[in-house]
Parts: C-alpha cells; sequence; structure tokens
C-alpha cells in the first residue's frame, strides 16, 4: 500500500476538516442544549479514529446540543433523508454512517440532514427517551426548513443504522409520543417520517437477538415486560407506521439478522409496505466504505429506487 508523505497527509486532513467545517449545521433545540440534558454528567468530545485522511472516521460521545449536518446537492430532487447513524448508543459515528451516504445520495438530488442524538444512559431527563426526543424534534425542524432547503415537506424520511437504525424505527413507531414538552412553532409540526431506510439495524429488545450493549443503555439489565415492549418497535407497528426498506448482513456478528426479520414480519402482519434486502456477507457497520467487491454495495441504489416508486 502506498503510504503518503506526512505533509501531504496533513494538507488532506486539513482539507477535510475545512470541508465539514464549510457544511450548514442546524441546531436541534432553539437554545443548543438539549432541555432534559441540564442535568447531565456527560462531556462532549469528538474524536478522530481513522490514519486514514482521506477516509475519516469521526465519532462523538457525550452529546448534550445535537445537531444536524446539511448535505445539500447541486440538484434537490424535493426528497429529504434524516440520517441517524450508529454507535451501540456509545457514540455517533459521523463518517461511515453520515458524510459517506452524501455522494451517492446527492448524485440523485436527495438532500441529507445528518444528526446527532443524545446518548440513553447518559443521565438526561428522558432517560431512555432521549434520542427519541431528539429524533422527534430534528424531523419537526426538517419541515419547518423544508421550503429553505428545496424539498417537499410530505417526502422526508429517515434513514438509521445500527443503534440509529433503533432511533429510526423508534420514531416511525412513535412518531406522535409524547417523550418532551413543546417548545416553539416547530413542534407544530409533524414528527412522522414519510418513509424510513434502516440497516443493519437493533430493534428487538427481546434477549435471544437484542444487541447486548443497546438492550443495558436503552433498559438495563433487568427490565420490566412494559420495558421490552415500549423499546422494541418490531412490537408497536400500527397501520399508520411509515413504508420501510430494511437491509442487513446475514453474517452480521454483533446485531443479528434476526432484527431485521422480525420487523419485516410485523410490518408485513399491519400491511404496511416493505422491503427487505439480506446480503450474504457484509459483516456490521458496513455503511458504504466496507461493501467493496461485495453485492451489499448496492444498496443506496435499491434504497433510492424503492424511494422513487413510493412517489
Amino acid at each position: 500500500m502506498m503510504r503518503l508523505p506526512l505533509s501531504a497527509a496533513l494538507v488532506l486532513a486539513f482539507s477535510a476538516q475545512a470541508a465539514f467545517a464549510t457544511l450548514p449545521v442546524l441546531s436541534v433545540w432553539p437554545n443548543g442544549e438539549a432541555p432534559g440534558a441540564k442535568n447531565s454528567p456527560v462531556t462532549y468530545a469528538l474524536v478522530e479514529r481513522s490514519k486514514d485522511p482521506k477516509l475519516p472516521d469521526r465519532a462523538v460521545t457525550g452529546i448534550r446540543a445535537p445537531q444536524i449536518t446539511v448535505y445539500a446537492p447541486a440538484h434537490p430532487n424535493g426528497v429529504a433523508l434524516l440520517v441517524t447513524p450508529g454507535g451501540s448508543y456509545q457514540r455517533v459515528v459521523l463518517d461511515k454512517e453520515g458524510s459517506d451516504l452524501a455522494a451517492p445520495f446527492n448524485a440523485k438530488g436527495y438532500t441529507l440532514f445528518v444528526m446527532t442524538y443524545r446518548m440513553p444512559a447518559d443521565g438526561h431527563a428522558e432517560g431512555a427517551n432521549a434520542p427519541l426526543a431528539d429524533a422527534q424534534r430534528a424531523l419537526r425542524t426538517v419541515r419547518a426548513n423544508a421550503t429553505k432547503w428545496h424539498i417537499n415537506p410530505q417526502k422526508i424520511g429517515v434513514m438509521g443504522f445500527s443503534a440509529g437504525g433503533h432511533v429510526a424505527a423508534s420514531l416511525e413507531t412513535r412518531y406522535d409520543e409524547a417523550v418532551y414538552s413543546p417548545l416553539d412553532d416547530v413542534d407544530k409540526q409533524s414528527a412522522r417520517p414519510d418513509f424510513v431506510v434502516l440497516g443493519y439495524p437493533v430493534i428487538s429488545m427481546d434477549k435471544a437477538i437484542a444487541h447486548p450493549g443497546s438492550r443495558t443503555a436503552l433498559i438495563g439489565d433487568t427490565p420490566s415486560a412494559e420495558q421490552i415492549k415500549r423499546y422494541s418497535p418490531e412490537l408497536n407497528i400500527t397501520a399508520q407506521t411509515p413504508p420501510t426498506f430494511l437491509m442487513h448482513a446475514v453474517d452480521d456478528p454483533s446485531v443479528p439478522v434476526e432484527n431485521s426479520l422480525v420487523m419485516f414480519n410485523a410490518l408485513r402482519a399491519h400491511n404496511v409496505p416493505t422491503e427487505l434486502h439480506l446480503f450474504a456477507e457484509g459483516k456490521h457497520g458496513f455503511g458504504i466504505r466496507g461493501t467493496k467487491g461485495l453485492p451489499a454495495a448496492a444498496w443506496p441504489e435499491l434504497a433510492m429506487n424503492w424511494v422513487a416508486l413510493l412517489h
């Protein structure tokens, strides 16, 4: 493998950071910090985990003031995606399941809103509902600003991965649940996504198939039956749940593929339009950069073709 001279690597690193710095950023909450974060003891930290400046891999922890970074296409098609990256409900990864998506989706006219969200075990007032509160408010914020970003307010979806898939699935099944007190006119907007894309999502809190770390962060080690049901999106689907696209690798060692299967089956049982793609290889957290040479590399195109058929 060819190694870049240190000077060239530094130039690329600074170029990447400069590019990120020029992107529009929206606050999810009107005063920056979420109202429920005031007693949380966590401290914000942004860490670059990659040694390759051409492949940034930023991870954020200690989130108190969730933000939305806007990746706008040159020619908007009117469709928006609120993106909830994963991170095991310990962090939010900003690039593998965030900025990496901009190129293929922007090329087809999609406007991406990549968000950070608070962690369920970080001591926020909403507890396990903190990520959902942030996602509800974020989708309402995108909808309230639809005209500004040249998007159709009735073509706003959510796309989530891994633990961020649980955030997205929670939003699609609990969008009208009051998990925070309304603050302003933004909260008059609907938080219901018009469609949903889930990538190797954490879904069920059934111990037999749950992702252990996410389950503990959400409901602890000895949850009640009510907690298990409330935080298992497949148990909260109704006929009003938005159309949902799922994709998962069968060889996923972290989040069993059964999570996507139980979600798919529950959606079908309620006659919700759904599509499921299972890939033999890909393991976990592949996003886009982890699919080179694999059939799973087709998932963005498959997802966009599915979205196009909805509208």
